[in-house]
């Protein structure tokens, strides 16, 4: 067995750290850094949007973390410009976690607020009819109507 110097030795612990340093912060790139509408603001979630919630797992039949979620409003607009156009709500997922941001005036708004948790459940962008039209109803001209299979 020979004997490595105590420079061959550091220099060995030296090289494994910077590898493993730049696996780790490979990793932490992978997923896009996605900003926040201009104007967003952190904010608690009334404890409706948890009943809203509730709801539309049961629609959906899927299962999420309420807790899970970051929730933003940006203040006193009806909508928000985002990287793919206007929004009035929008779900974000990224390496900075899963974010919920409503516009001003649809913080109170089960539709828009809602319409956001099924994304976040399915875990996807995109509107599948079978979850957002027939199942749960989240659409501008499907909200309130007899066609959810609730």
């Amino acid at each position: 067995m020979s004997r490595k110097t105590l420079s061959a030795i550091l220099y060995d612990r030296l090289a494994l750290a910077v590898a493993t340093g730049s696996l780790i912060l490979g990793c932490n790139t992978l997923e896009p850094i996605s900003s926040l509408p201009e104007g967003a603001q952190l904010f608690e979630a009334p404890g409706v949007y948890e009943i809203w919630w509730a709801r539309t797992e049961a629609c959906a039949d899927l299962r999420g973390r309420f807790e899970n979620v970051t929730w933003y409003v940006v203040p006193g607009v009806r909508t928000f410009e985002t990287e793919t156009g206007e929004k009035v709500g929008y779900w974000l997922k990224s390496n900075q976690g899963t974010r919920i941001i409503v516009a001003g005036d649809y913080r109170d708004h089960e539709l828009v607020v809602r319409h956001e948790i099924l994304h976040d459940l399915l875990g996807r962008e995109g509107h599948p009819d079978d979850y957002f039209r027939r199942r749960c109803s989240l659409t501008w001209d499907t909200f309130g109507s007899e066609l959810a299979l609730h």
